[in-house]
């Protein structure tokens, strides 16, 4: 069985590579409070990031979680990073392949990026449009 903090920790280091890769400035806060994983100067501006690794849940679909779950004394917790980050930086391991998706882009629970469709449905939430390249953030 896969442990998922050591998923999360290679998909962090992958996106911080590919920041760094792109001449960004990356920084990491101290501890494990914050709802953000990194912090990265683009271009003088900077950007709360949480970092996600997505997993294919049917054909032509992968999915990542858009909110956090903690357990305190017991009790579990799910909240949304609404207000908390500027984006997640997605990483689906099967290709490498990462994805920015500006927070206020993201649902509450879990987000669904497509590679195909019959039809073209202004919900679909098309892969491509997210997909990291040279420019960062993309669009």
């Amino acid at each position: 069985m896969e442990n998922s903090k050591r998923r999360g920790d290679e998909s962090e280091s992958k996106v911080i590579h590919a920041l760094i890769s792109r001449e960004c400035s990356v920084a990491i806060p101290f501890g494990d409070n914050d709802k953000y994983d990194l912090i990265a100067d683009i271009d003088g501006q900077l950007y709360r990031i949480q970092c996600k690794t997505a997993w294919q849940n049917k054909p032509n679909t992968i999915r990542f979680n858009t909110h956090s779950q903690t357990t305190n004394q017991g009790e579990y917790f799910e909240e949304t990073y609404h207000g908390e980050i500027d984006a997640f930086v997605v990483r689906y391991p099967e290709t490498e392949q990462l994805y920015w998706v500006d927070v206020a882009d993201a649902t509450e629970q879990k987000m669904e990026l497509r590679f195909e469709a019959e039809i073209d449905h202004p919900s679909i939430n098309w892969a491509e449009d997210y997909e990291l390249g040279e420019s960062i953030p993309p669009g």
